[in-house]
């Protein structure tokens, strides 16, 4: 078995740290996962600066990555005007977004449910590269609480052909045996796991037994939601590979490489980071 990683730390992890880091720094955060072999990064987000102001710069970035023909370079959209954004820059994929709940799109792009599937279509009807929709808070909502499977089947089975599907664990509260019902009952290609119960991992393995084949993960477990409270981390890619290598599931990515990452990432956000493996090792330990 072989999975698609795509790291989102310099998205979804850089967005819920306290500080912003200069668009060069994320730019050399990009080109060292995409040398480590990530077969995808998702490197920034087309948001209004003022809404989230650690994704200020996203052209800047963009102009400092070093583009390698192994690596799908991605960035993250909620409406037609960061589609404007995204497609003067050339990134290689749109990732699309919205929420599962009427609550949850408020807060995080400022519509109602139904104008936000609208501002989905809109961009799907005019991308000419691979697009991504990724449903957030599929699991559970930090307004409305739990989330009808029901409701999700319906909303992915409305993109099922026309994009690679993403079901979101936003404020991580899903279970394995949630994961695996619900990835099967929509035929979801992937996974977004965030580990803030501890169960991220375990959802991972259930999501690709299940039949995903694509999953988000980011460097050093770094990553949250601003609009959902008390949302930690997602699951770090480097304790990610080393359970699926471990597991028999190839993934392309140099382990050795994700660990110095980390380590540098310590360095500069000056902070020990939530992932396990930079700090623990491999095994067996490198000689």
């Amino acid at each position: 078995m072989r999975v698609t990683l795509c790291d989102v730390g310099p998205r979804d992890g850089l967005q819920n740290e306290p500080e912003s880091l200069a668009p060069a720094v994320r730019a050399e955060l990009v080109n060292r996962l995409a040398r480590a072999g990530l077969p995808r990064v998702e490197a920034v987000s087309f948001v209004r600066d003022e809404r989230v102001p650690q994704m200020a710069g996203a052209e800047e970035v963009v102009a400092g990555i070093e583009r390698r023909d192994e690596t799908e370079y991605s960035g993250l959209v909620l409406n037609e005007r960061g589609w404007e954004r995204f497609r003067a820059t050339g990134l290689d994929r749109v990732n699309v977004t919205f929420a599962a709940t009427e609550s949850f799109n408020r807060a995080n792009g400022n519509a109602s449910l139904e104008e936000a599937l609208n501002r989905v279509e809109a961009i799907l009807e005019v991308a000419d590269v691979p697009a991504t929709v990724t449903i957030s808070v599929s699991f559970g909502c930090p307004f409305e609480g739990r989330v009808d499977p029901g409701r999700v089947t319906e909303l992915a089975q409305r993109f099922t052909g026309r994009a690679e599907v993403v079901l979101a664990d936003t404020i991580g509260v899903a279970t394995p045996s949630a994961v695996r019902s619900l990835v099967e009952r929509t035929g979801a290609e992937g996974f977004h796991a965030h580990n803030t119960r501890n169960t991220g991992y375990a959802n991972c393995l259930a999501a690709l037994e299940a039949g995903a084949s694509v999953l988000d993960a980011s460097i050093g477990g770094l990553g949250g939601c601003p609009y959902a409270p008390r949302a930690t981390g997602n699951v770090a890619t480097e304790d990610l590979v080393y359970l699926l290598e471990g597991e028999g599931v190839e993934t392309g990515v140099d382990l050795d490489a994700l660990m110095a990452i980390s380590t540098w990432l310590e360095g500069v956000l000056g902070r020990t980071l939530e992932g396990y493996v930079y700090r623990a090792g491999p095994w067996p330990p490198l000689s």
